[in-house]
């Protein structure tokens, strides 16, 4: 790995080499502003002459002189302005020499004369060191002498003029000095340069060398501290906080070693504390759940009283139904949708948790790999956790609690165990919840057919004589009877009398409303209720009963009359009948006893007198005491 520059390279790259480079650039420039001058002299000069010379040829000649006398005797001449010229020719219109300093030359033709064959502007080019000009000769003015001047030239004027000595002399000079500011800056810059080295940068290398030391944790290393200058005092500081530095370390030990005790007592208070507080939670759970057994408000309060105490923000409950399948009962917040939605064993999270018996997690249900079904309870919801605890109790699986959070893996281990705690907490609750439920039901239901017995009927007649009474609505009786149900028994046996009086129920009961309540009176006799009902509309429902018995497949009988098992059916009304319950019994009591001496499979309305016939033996200790013991009917 290379190593980064150092402080001295980078002193001697930021001083020197922008000294060295500034003192290039002038001469430099220097230098080629004098090229540029030089070049820009001789060229402007050799323009001169050769518009002197081709003036010198427009200059009239002396009698008995030679034409253009002038001319010859300038160029005879020894004048600075001839001596510049490096070469001076007159060339013919077709390009060969007339004159030269070189006899030699005259009559040859000159290579520059291809260059301007026409009148025109004369041509120059200047190159490195001279500039060569080609001018034509002859005007107008010229015509007295050469006809054809002012359309063709007469001659052309060559020459060609260097660059001055000194001027040379001058950009060689500056060349030289160039290259001796460059010789120098180079010779400067190394001087620097080992100057930097051993009195900054190997020092500070030294000094770097014991930080990175110290920082790796030798709080015993110590700079060297020769000298006075800066350097060797920022190494004394650095000694001084070295040292102070191992004092503390020391110190810091004898701290950690008393934080590392007081800390394990810490965690042994809190973790003391943290348990208390989980059993505290349970405790309340258990006495809170342990104080109702009616299922519904149980489940009541566990929807809000585990959410609040465990930070759950979305939970709910589910119980296994009759059908096998998990249903959810109640949820946290309240959300309608979701009540009686069913899951089978195995399906979903929750489904897994009741068919294994174990808890199961998902740290991110938005994992398409977790199990998770966005049919499990919360629509919608991509992300989050959730935690599935069934409800075990003797081997059996009551249900499935399900803790849901926004977050990602969000349940930590001993939260897992509390909750498992919890949710064995509810099932012992709802267990006993469900033998109450199961115990009460076996009280108010009558275990042959299913529908209420006859506390419960009584209990369900007081409500709604109190209702119609307050409210000023009817309400009305059916008592229905089953004809010759002694010669069932006799005939078919007791076995028989049972299938009979289960399904004689379930047909009077798939045609009555859910509002209305039918249960078993005594022996074979049934009471059905019908809130704010008249009387002739109760009669219409005896009648739709009747015909229903009579016509019902079910109960073909060879052993009844006619084959055919059927009911007789009293009807009496509040207030109509009676301004009392026991009254109201009593009358549709009479009512039946009226069907059964009409010839039974029937339905007769209260009338009054009926309660007093000579053919109806009564029985009872108090005539209006619907708690007595009924008399068997003929």
């Amino acid at each position: 790995m290379p190593h980064p520059p150092s402080v001295g390279r980078k002193l001697l790259w930021s001083i020197a080499l922008p000294g060295l480079l500034a003192a290039l650039v002038g001469l430099g420039h220097f230098w080629w502003e004098a090229r540029r001058a030089t070049r820009d002299a001789t060229h402007d000069e050799a323009l001169v002459l050769a518009e002197f010379l081709g003036a010198a040829f427009r200059l009239p000649s002396s009698e008995g002189q030679a034409p253009h006398a002038p001319v010859a005797a300038l160029l005879g001449s020894r004048s600075r302005l001839v001596d510049t010229t490096a070469e001076l020719n007159i060339l013919s219109p077709d390009g060969h020499i007339r004159w030269s300093p070189r006899p030699q030359e005259v009559g040859q033709r000159h290579p520059a004369a291809a260059l301007l064959t026409s009148p025109g502007p004369q041509w120059a080019r200047s190159d490195k060191h001279q500039t060569e000009v080609l001018r034509p000769l002859g005007d107008a003015s010229c015509e007295g002498c050469h006809p054809d001047a002012g359309t063709t030239p007469v001659g052309m004027l060559h020459l060609r003029v260097a660059e001055p000595a000194v001027h040379r002399e001058l950009t060689d000079a500056l060349g030289g000095a160039l290259a001796a500011v460059l010789a120098l800056g180079s010779i400067l810059i190394l001087a620097i340069g080992v100057s930097l080295h051993f009195f900054l940068t190997r020092p500070l290398r030294r000094l770097t060398a014991a930080m990175r030391r110290a920082e790796e944790g030798d709080l015993l290393v110590r700079a060297e501290t020769g000298g006075t200058d800066e350097l060797a005092q920022l190494g004394s500081a650095f000694n001084a906080m070295l040292a102070r530095l191992t004092s503390m370390k020391a110190e810091e030990i004898d701290t950690h070693r008393d934080l590392q005790a007081t800390r394990s007592k810490l965690s042994a208070k809190e973790e003391l504390e943290e348990r208390m507080a989980d059993l505290a939670l349970l405790f309340d759970v258990a006495h809170s759940l342990n104080s109702t057994l009616e299922l519904p408000e149980l489940l009541a309060r566990i929807t809000h009283l585990v959410p609040e105490r465990l930070h759950i923000p979305d939970f709910s409950i589910m119980l296994v139904n009759a059908e096998g399948q998990l249903e959810v009962k109640s949820t946290f917040p309240e959300d309608p949708r979701l009540e009686g939605v069913t899951f089978q064993a195995g399906e979903g999270a929750c489904g897994r948790a009741a068919a294994t018996q174990r808890g199961v997690y998902v740290p991110d249900v938005g994992e398409p790999s977790s199990g998770y079904t966005q049919r499990d309870l919360r629509p919608g919801q991509d992300r989050g956790s959730m935690l599935c605890v069934p409800m075990v109790h003797t081997n059996t699986v009551l249900g499935v609690l399900n803790f849901q959070r926004p977050e990602v893996a969000s349940f930590a281990p001993e939260e897992l165990e509390l909750l498992t705690a919890v949710a064995d907490q509810v099932a012992s609750a709802v267990k006993n919840a469900l033998l109450h439920s199961e115990a009460v039901r076996l009280t108010l239901t009558d275990p042959l057919t299913g529908v209420p017995n006859r506390r419960h009927l009584f209990s369900r007649l007081e409500l709604e004589v109190a209702r119609a009474q307050r409210y000023g609505t009817p309400v009305s009786i059916l008592m229905v009877d089953i004809d010759h149900f002694k010669k069932l028994n006799d005939a078919e046996g007791h076995r028989a009398g049972d299938e009979a009086l289960r399904r004689v129920c379930d047909t009077l009961r798939g045609r009555v409303r859910k509002v209305d309540t039918l249960a078993r009176y005594g022996g074979e006799e049934f009471m059905l209720v019908l809130s704010n009902v008249s009387k002739e509309d109760a009669y219409e429902v005896g009648e739709k009963l009747r015909r229903a018995v009579a016509e019902s497949p079910l109960l073909a009988s060879p052993t009844q009359p006619g084959g055919h098992i059927t009911v007789s059916i009293g009807v009496a009304t509040l207030p109509t009948d009676a301004p009392a319950q026991d009254l109201m019994v009593d009358c549709a009591d009479a009512a039946l006893y009226a069907s059964k001496r009409g010839g039974r499979n029937r339905v007769t309305a209260y009338a009054p007198g009926m309660e007093v016939h000579p053919s109806r033996e009564r029985g009872l200790a108090r005539p209006h005491d619907p708690s007595a013991a009924h008399v068997a009917k003929a």
